[in-house]
């Protein structure tokens, strides 16, 4: 189901006012009713006026008042100042705001939306962000269309992801915004985790077999029905392998 939206920049519509403009870096905005959110604020800072003529275009002069940053990693916080100048828009990451565990709901008359932390499934900020009236979920960087988000793969952290994929599926989202490429759906969330299973399993007992690293490389192709995902047979499934590869020689797989 992936394109490649890197030369084409689309803004789509989820919903009645909700838009993701879909690129390598995605950026949404969302109409709560008395005001908007925006999550995540791309790494292009020249994106600027073509960012804000789209939400003027779409969202009229609804007042943005918060922008949520799923981490705080430079390509989804480059326009948080001008958000922050133009509308005196709150910045809400995990490094600015005290989070609780159970997340933290922003409410209004159209539509509520929580804030999630999923902190070190890929940096120490993590968060994602649902939105249950349109079934939505953001997960930043925790999915990748296919590369495992984290290379610290100890058991706590194989553990972690696992069980922090389990709690995301179980929303039964419709629509899934990564932090970057084209949109996806609970079923790739899903796939995914058989795919992190099966890929630590091959390469577990590929070392243990006696095979070398080279070997291993060579010898564990991609799955065949994930050829298509966005960039996955051109480098992401060869990273996972080495981080699993890493793990494995550590003992932690």
């Amino acid at each position: 189901m992936s394109t490649d939206p890197t030369d084409t920049p689309e803004i789509i519509r989820i919903s009645d006012a909700f838009y993701v403009r879909v690129a390598v870096d995605n950026i949404a905005w969302v109409d709560l009713g008395e005001y908007a959110i925006i999550v995540d604020a791309l790494e292009q800072t020249y994106l600027e006026e073509e960012v804000f003529t789209a939400i003027r275009s779409t969202l009229g002069e609804r007042p943005i008042r918060y922008v949520l940053n799923t981490h705080t990693h430079f390509d989804h916080i480059a326009l948080n100042d001008a958000f922050h100048r133009r509308y005196r828009s709150e910045i809400i990451n995990y490094t600015t705001t005290l989070i609780p565990p159970q997340g933290r709901w922003f409410e209004g008359a159209r539509r509520r939306v929580l804030m999630l932390p999923t902190v070190g499934t890929h940096t120490s900020q993590d968060c994602c962000v649902w939105v249950p009236q349109d079934k939505v979920l953001f997960v930043g960087d925790i999915f990748g269309w296919g590369l495992i988000p984290t290379g610290d793969l100890n058991p706590e952290t194989q553990s972690l992801l696992e069980e922090i994929y389990e709690r995301l599926i179980a929303y039964e989202p419709t629509v899934v915004v990564p932090g970057h490429g084209p949109l996806l759906g609970k079923a790739e969330l899903v796939r995914w985790v058989e795919y992190f299973r099966w890929l630590r399993d091959e390469v577990s007992r590929s070392v243990a077999a006696g095979k070398t690293d080279p070997e291993i490389v060579e010898e564990i192709s991609p799955p065949e029905d994930m050829t298509s995902w966005w960039r996955f047979v051109q480098w992401k499934h060869g990273d996972s392998v080495q981080k699993l590869l890493h793990a494995a020689h550590r003992g932690w797989i």
